[in-house]
């Protein structure tokens, strides 16, 4: 029987935070749903990333869990596409490591999805601040903000926050879109959400809790080398666009949500569902 949920867990060097955030989502998704997968995607981590994930995931109760390992690091882009290309459930979201959004937030993404209402939903910081407990460093969280305005400005998406690591996808539409994707490292958050958008597909920001979790990228983080970094890939991503790198991949993707979208209304009983 195929998964009801499926929850994919991007890890670079996360062996110090698996060992305690894997357990806590087990534990959830035993408690509220236990026909799910969790997989976790070990980017080629040098440390015990892909040991400490096997052994958490050994007692995974009715939890449908596996390791996808390899060893070069490829960057959280294609660790997120990978996992979600393996998924085997409706819906699917990713989440960090370090639960800087806490595992009970996952009914505010995967609910509107279940509802038939969208296809992308993803946490927001920005919608209510008061939902943050911890703040990233200033010069960081400044930086969010400029790149931000920075991603409005060159693909017009009108979202306050692309970057939280709390997504969540009906796969049945979006699958198209993570085949044909090609950002692996900073942009590729703007990559999916530009893409399904010019799909034509339903996305909703929502806000949701979330904290600032201290780690080994804090110490080596450089602000000002990333934010040049995450500007190139989103002039890669409109070249891309129009060069018809993803055209193939719109036209699929926004099939399937018509087609699901037409079939939800007559399930319904919903006048007008001709006119989709």
């Amino acid at each position: 029987m195929a998964p009801s949920l499926s929850i994919v867990v991007p890890a670079y060097n996360e062996a110090a935070r698996l060992v305690q955030s894997l357990p806590v989502i087990l534990d959830y998704l035993n408690k509220t749903n236990p026909g799910a997968e969790l997989i976790v995607v070990d980017d080629g981590s040098t440390d015990d990333t892909a040991a400490v994930s096997t052994h958490a995931l050994a007692n995974s109760g009715s939890i449908s869990a596996r390791v996808i390992s390899y060893e070069t690091n490829r960057g959280k882009g294609y660790a997120v596409r990978r996992g979600l290309l393996d998924c085997q459930g409706p819906v699917a979201l990713f989440s960090d490591a370090d639960l800087s959004s806490p595992i009970t937030e996952v009914p505010k993404l995967i609910g509107p999805i279940e509802q038939g209402e969208y296809d992308v939903t993803f946490g927001s910081r920005a919608l209510d601040r008061r939902l943050i407990g911890i703040h990233q460093p200033w010069r960081r969280e400044q930086g969010g903000r400029v790149f931000n305005l920075i991603v409005r400005l060159a693909t017009g998406l009108p979202y306050w926050d692309t970057q939280c690591g709390f997504k969540a996808f009906r796969m049945s539409a979006c699958r198209p879109l993570f085949e044909a994707a090609t950002i692996d490292r900073f942009g590729f958050d703007v990559e999916l959400l530009y893409v399904a958008q010019l799909a034509g597909l339903r996305l909703k920001e929502i806000p949701v809790r979330w904290d600032h979790k201290v780690g080994m990228l804090d110490a080596s983080a450089n602000y000002a080398r990333d934010s040049m970094r995450m500007v190139s890939e989103v002039k890669r991503i409109r070249r891309q666009v129009d060069k018809g790198i993803y055209t193939e991949a719109i036209s699929a993707a926004r099939t399937m949500s018509l087609v699901e979208q037409k079939q939800a209304l007559h399930n319904s009983g919903a006048p007008g569902m001709q006119k989709l």
